[in-house]
């Protein structure tokens, strides 16, 4: 048998639950997702770690389902196991594990020769009951497992491409970021793509303000679907809640005018590529409200200021104008 190419993607544990979700206290399965590649009609074997973390005897069953995209979001929809990947794999019906036991548990993936190139996905299921056919499907309790995402070698096609780029809801107006921007991408090809680039936030004198992956956790888009990605500038910002933390938070973090996100995407073994563009403003006016407030009430004292001196001068200039006048009647008295 020829072992197949893994590619470990640092990912939470996929879990699925009826009825009850105990397991996912009682095991540990990695890698959390299998990238694999292989001819048809080529046998792949593997292993996947197992870790018992309770302090007593567990017994574990495998399944396998193939899933499909439910909606946008990438969220994977299980799909029973009556045919595709879910039928190419197999590995023993169940485990039992002593407490802490770690244990390596071998599969393989046996591909039909003549099998269409392109992409095939389906989870490998460790669960608590035995598996019961219901139907084609899978009925099973509290369960953890493993996405595998095989890729059929051939000449597969790619076609696809950015659907919509916009701000969260269309906003085109902020008083302060954080801004969450949305994009759907669209994979019409025969095999799953994963979208790369980024988004450049400029501000309007054309200066680099931040710079954003535009798909950080590497997700899928699965062939016939299409997935929303939403991404966030300056996500870790506390947002504050009232007008005088406002006005401070404008003043440490201060963004002003039209701004533009440009996304550039790349994807695919053919090295397809877009850009999207689109702006938003930034109008602080909390902080300038204090700032224009500050500069009048500044304004007004110097006004205030400057009108009480002129009037002592004037004061001044009268009081001696007077005593000059005084001065010279004394002094045309005393002529006389």
């Amino acid at each position: 048998m020829k072992k197949f190419y893994t590619i470990f993607i640092t990912a939470a544990v996929f879990l699925v639950a009826f009825g009850f979700t105990s397991i996912t206290h009682a095991l540990t399965v990695s890698p959390a997702i299998l990238e694999i590649s292989g001819d048809p009609g080529t046998t792949l074997a593997g292993v996947i770690r197992l870790f018992n973390e309770k302090d007593t005897t567990e017994t574990f069953y495998t399944s396998f389902e193939n899933f499909e995209p439910s909606d946008d979001s990438g969220t994977p929809q299980f799909v029973g196991a009556n045919d595709g990947l879910a039928t190419w794999l197999s590995s023993t019906g169940s485990v039992t594990m002593a407490p802490r036991e770690r244990m390596e548990v071998p599969f393989t993936l046996s591909i039909p020769p003549g099998t269409e190139a392109g992409g095939y996905f389906a989870a490998i299921f460790f669960g608590t009951q035995p598996p019961i056919a219901e139907g084609g499907t899978v009925s099973i309790g509290g369960r953890i497992g493993v996405l595998t995402l095989l890729r059929v070698n051939g000449d597969i096609p790619e076609d696809g491409g950015l659907l919509e780029y916009n701000t969260k809801d269309s906003k085109g107006f902020y008083t302060i970021p954080p801004v969450e921007f949305e994009y759907r991408f669209s994979n019409d090809g025969g095999d799953r793509v994963v979208p790369r680039g980024d988004i450049e936030i400029k501000n309007t004198f054309g200066s680099i303000r931040s710079t954003i992956n535009a798909n950080p956790t590497e997700g899928s888009v699965l062939p016939d679907s299409a997935r929303r990605f939403s991404l966030i500038w300056n996500p870790d910002a506390e947002i504050p809640t009232g007008f005088v933390e406002t006005v401070w938070y404008q003043w440490n973090n201060f963004h002003f005018g039209f701004y533009t996100a440009e996304l550039n995407l790349g994807w695919g073994f053919t090295n397809q590529n877009t850009q999207e563009k689109i702006s938003f403003f930034l109008f602080p006016w909390q902080v300038l409200l204090v700032i224009i407030l500050i500069i009048s009430l500044f304004s007004t004292v110097i006004r205030l200021g400057g009108r009480a001196y002129k009037n002592s001068l004037m004061r001044q200039l009268e009081q001696m104008q007077e005593e000059k006048k005084e001065k010279e009647k004394n002094e045309k008295n005393q002529g006389e």
